[in-house]
């Protein structure tokens, strides 16, 4: 059976799996009308493309030299998270992204770009708990999987439940991005 991924920066996922970011924001692929949160669960698949130090917040652009090394897409890709969504903020404002800094390791710079890029449409901020997958499960990347697009199917099965924030860590982290985006 089929699951669904999510295509992110594996610096991001990296981020996600240390515990240090909560809120992923998304406005989809060049190849995307719109950009939507349509599964509760899903694999993040790890991409190179795009990523680059500069794009990434200054306190963490030392903290992933080998993930930022690469370039090129690989042949194969390491599956080592998968996330539950546990809500979906539209952001439309720069006040709100700059309120939902501390809960992502993009750049200020690239964050405010995004939200500016088609401003008719929402910047998505999802806030997710991510669980590990341990050991990490290998794809093979087919074309169809390849490109500006953010969710593709792959043929994994959904990998058991292994938060990497306890109940009451995650539970405070949702309250501080509603907190934040209430005053935002």
């Amino acid at each position: 059976m089929p699951t669904t991924a999510l295509k992110e920066w594996a610096s991001v996922i990296a981020a996600m799996l240390a515990g240090d970011q909560v809120v992923m924001l998304r406005k989809g692929g060049i190849g995307e009308k719109r950009f939507d949160v349509p599964h509760r669960e899903f694999l993040l698949l790890p991409t190179h493309v795009h990523q680059r130090p500069e794009l990434l917040a200054p306190s963490v652009q030392d903290d992933y030299p080998d993930l930022l090394a690469i370039t090129e897409e690989p042949e194969v890709v390491g599956i080592t998270a998968w996330c539950e969504v546990h809500d979906v903020h539209e952001v439309t404002e720069q006040a709100e992204l700059d309120a939902l800094a501390p809960f992502h390791v993009l750049g200020p710079d690239y964050a405010a770009e995004r939200l500016r890029w088609r401003p008719k449409h929402p910047l998505m901020a999802i806030v997710a708990r991510v669980h590990r997958v341990d050991p990490s499960l290998s794809l093979t990347m087919t074309p169809d999987m390849r490109g500006c697009r953010s969710w593709i199917e792959v043929d994994i099965e959904q990998p058991p439940p292994a938060p990497v924030m306890d109940d009451v860590r995650f539970a405070g982290c949702t309250k501080a991005v509603a907190d934040a985006l209430a005053l935002g």
